[in-house]
């Protein structure tokens, strides 16, 4: 904790954690909420899109938000509104109140585009693709640990005596408060890039490198990114692996409960384990695509991205087709496995798309994952099998890894940016 990168990543990670808790503290439960409030399987799709729709809205405003006024606001004002929904959430008397609270609660997952922001301005080249997808990786954890820890703390509740009808209600609230708690640590202990922050970097006419100027920058940063096809390779490959993690944390419990007869309990434990995994999955991911870039250039990047999403489009085929819990756990974990990797792999690339423009850039990539989370709730919705879902969607993913391969650099990109790692390298010996 004691550089201002270091208190960067953990305290990103660590609000990360407690945003993707709040996201996803609804799903292990909805077992139970979907008797609570006599829930259809149509309104249950419903509120599952909700949760991740109005996040691909959010994400591509919060990028260029972290260009104009620096991630450190950016993330304080996120975590500060965004507690509102997950504590309203806990008050809902009605299937139309808890969707429209489910829908709000979506623009939580905007966190993530400003722990990639915050992460990629605070280190250097040759290892930004581990800081992210570190970061990232343990951020994301707080989904699986929501699918192990709500039933658990459901369970505590009605140990003391209090109805269902209460207790998931006081469960909800945890969350909530866990989130403005980390809004003012976020404040109190973070700036915005190594030399400071950005106001008081541009009031004394000093240039933030990754961030443009004047009270434009959001919107000029939108443009540019918005520009180059780059982007939208990742933004597919993006919605094919984060956003099939997203779809997963939202169905896992169901998934095990209606196929398998598991307990609430003992089906939010085995979706944990998919989330868990990005406690060294997503930063694995990350870590090899630094290692194979120092070796065989930038190009190298996108070829580790297309392997590992092939990988993970074969594995949730697997997946689907597996006839007994513990081949669906084991295949689970294997297709988990590459899809975090996949996510790692993606953010150690997307620094490197145009740096002028990083906050546009990460927004429109990260909000390519609430895409794909959103289509497959879609199809989930027009198919109704949610088995049937899962075998399409790990088709379409095997696919999608084509777009990893169409991404390429031009000779000048890549000296350039080959400068910066070697500066870099020069300057830790």
């Amino acid at each position: 904790m004691a550089t201002p990168q270091m208190r960067a990543f953990h305290l990103t990670w660590l609000a990360f954690f407690v945003c993707f808790f709040g996201w996803f503290a609804c799903a292990p439960l909805m077992p139970m909420l979907r008797g609570e409030f006599g829930l259809t399987p149509d309104q249950v799709a419903n509120i599952n899109i909700a949760a991740v729709a109005v996040t691909i809205l959010v994400r591509l405003v919060v990028g260029p938000l972290c260009d104009r006024f620096g991630p450190r606001k950016t993330y304080t004002g996120l975590l500060a509104l965004g507690a509102m929904p997950v504590l309203g959430v806990a008050m809902a008397q009605s299937y139309e109140a808890f969707l429209f609270f489910r829908l709000l609660i979506g623009a939580i997952g905007a966190s993530f585009v400003i722990t990639q922001y915050h992460t990629s301005v605070m280190f250097a080249p040759n290892v930004v693709g581990t800081a992210n997808a570190a970061a990232a990786g343990w951020g994301n954890a707080g989904g699986g640990a929501a699918q192990a820890l709500m039933p658990l703390m459901l369970t505590g509740v009605l140990m003391l005596g209090v109805s269902e009808t209460l207790g998931w209600r006081v469960a909800l609230v945890v969350p909530g408060i866990a989130m403005l708690l980390m809004a003012v640590l976020y404040w109190r202990y973070t700036q915005d890039c190594p030399q400071g922050n950005y106001a008081d970097l541009r009031a004394a006419g000093i240039p933030i490198e990754g961030a443009k100027s004047g009270k434009s920058s959001g919107w000029s940063s939108f443009v540019a990114a918005s520009s180059n096809y780059r982007v939208w390779l990742l933004f597919v490959t993006y919605g094919a692996c984060f956003g099939i993690e997203i779809f997963i944390h939202n169905v896992a419990a169901m998934y095990y409960v209606d196929r398998f007869g598991l307990s609430l309990k003992t089906a939010g434990l085995a979706a944990a384990s998919f989330g868990l995994l990005a406690l060294f999955a997503r930063a694995l991911g990350g870590w090899l695509s630094d290692k194979v870039a120092l070796r065989r250039g930038l190009d190298a990047r996108a070829a580790v991205l297309f392997v590992l999403i092939l990988c993970e489009g074969l594995g949730l085929l697997w997946f689907s087709q597996a006839g007994s819990v513990a081949m669906a756990v084991v295949a689970m974990l294997a297709f988990g496995l590459f899809t975090h990797m996949a996510c790692g792999a993606t953010y150690a690339l997307v620094p490197f798309i145009d740096r002028q423009a990083l906050g546009g850039v990460s927004g429109i990539i990260g909000a390519g994952g609430n895409v794909g989370a959103v289509a497959a709730g879609l199809l989930m919705k027009g198919i109704g099998d949610l088995q049937q879902t899962l075998f399409i969607l790990g088709a379409l993913a095997t696919l999608s890894a084509l777009c990893a391969v169409a991404v390429r650099f031009s000779a000048e990109h890549k000296a350039r940016e080959q400068a910066l790692i070697e500066r870099a390298l020069a300057g830790r010996a």
